[in-house]
C-alpha cells in the first residue's frame, strides 16, 4: 500500500510543479486513481482539472468543484482562504485516510458511534497513545501506517495555509516517522452537502474502472 500512496503523491506533485503550467485536479479520490497490473498508480479523470500559471499562488473558480467527502472546505466556504493547489492536498489527505483505514471516512454502520468519522476516531487514539487496531501487522508496518496517518492529518487541516505542499508531503512520507509532529485536530465535519446545494458544485461522473475503489487493501499490502 505504501508504494501506491507514494506513487499517487508523486503524480500530484508532478501536476503541481512538474509541467510548464500548474495543473490542479480538483477531484482526487479513490475512483480516480487507476492501478495497472503491477499496482502502479495513475491519476486519472481530468474532467474538473484547471490549468493555471505556475506563478499563481491563488486561483479563481466560478463554482466549487469536486466530490463530497474529498472536496477541500475552502472550495465551499470562501472565508477559509484562497483556492490553490492546497485543495488537491486536502483531497489526497482524505484519500490517504481511507486507504489506511480500509473504509470510507464517514460510515454510519459501525459498532461504536465514536468510529463513524474515521479521521476523528483515529486521531483520538493516536493522541491518547492507544492501539490503532490494525489487526495482524508487523512493527515495521505499524510505523509505516503511523507515518501515513500523521501525513494525512497535516493534509486535511481546515485552513489551506496550514497544509503542506505535495513536495513536503513526499518528504514526510519518505522521512523518519520520529521527526513528524502531530498537527492540531483538523476535523470540522462541515455540512458540505447543504452548502454545495446552495452554492452549486461541479462533480465528475463515476465511470467503471480498475481503481482503488475496486481494490480491497489488506494488511498484507501495507
Amino acid at each position: 500500500m505504501f508504494d501506491i500512496v507514494l506513487g499517487v503523491a508523486q503524480g500530484i506533485h508532478y501536476l503541481h510543479q512538474g509541467c510548464d503550467m500548474q495543473i490542479l485536479h480538483f477531484d482526487i479520490k479513490p475512483h480516480n486513481i487507476l492501478l495497472d497490473e503491477n499496482f502502479n498508480p495513475k491519476v486519472s479523470d481530468f474532467g474538473l482539472a484547471k490549468l493555471y500559471s505556475v506563478d499563481d499562488s491563488i486561483v479563481s473558480l466560478t463554482a466549487a468543484r469536486g466530490t463530497i467527502g474529498y472536496i477541500a472546505p475552502e472550495l465551499v466556504y470562501k472565508n477559509l482562504g484562497g483556492i490553490s493547489y492546497k485543495a488537491d492536498v486536502y483531497s489526497f489527505g482524505m484519500l490517504l485516510m481511507e486507504m489506511v483505514g480500509r473504509r470510507k471516512n464517514m460510515n454510519a454502520f459501525v459498532d461504536r458511534t465514536s468510529q463513524i468519522y474515521f479521521p476523528s476516531w483515529i486521531y483520538d487514539r493516536l493522541d491518547q497513545g492507544e492501539d490503532m487496531e490494525l489487526g495482524d501487522v508487523s512493527d515495521d508496518e505499524k510505523v509505516m501506517v503511523r507515518k501515513m496517518i500523521i501525513t494525512a492529518f497535516w493534509c486535511i487541516q481546515l485552513l489551506p495555509i496550514d497544509r503542506p505542499s505535495m513536495s513536503k508531503v513526499l518528504k514526510m512520507l519518505e522521512g523518519d516517522v520520529e521527526l513528524l509532529e502531530m498537527p492540531p485536530k483538523p476535523f470540522h465535519q462541515l455540512p458540505l452537502e447543504t452548502s454545495m446545494e446552495v452554492h452549486g458544485c461541479e462533480s465528475s461522473v463515476d465511470k467503471p474502472s480498475t481503481s482503488l475503489d475496486t481494490i480491497t487493501i489488506t494488511s498484507s499490502h501495507i
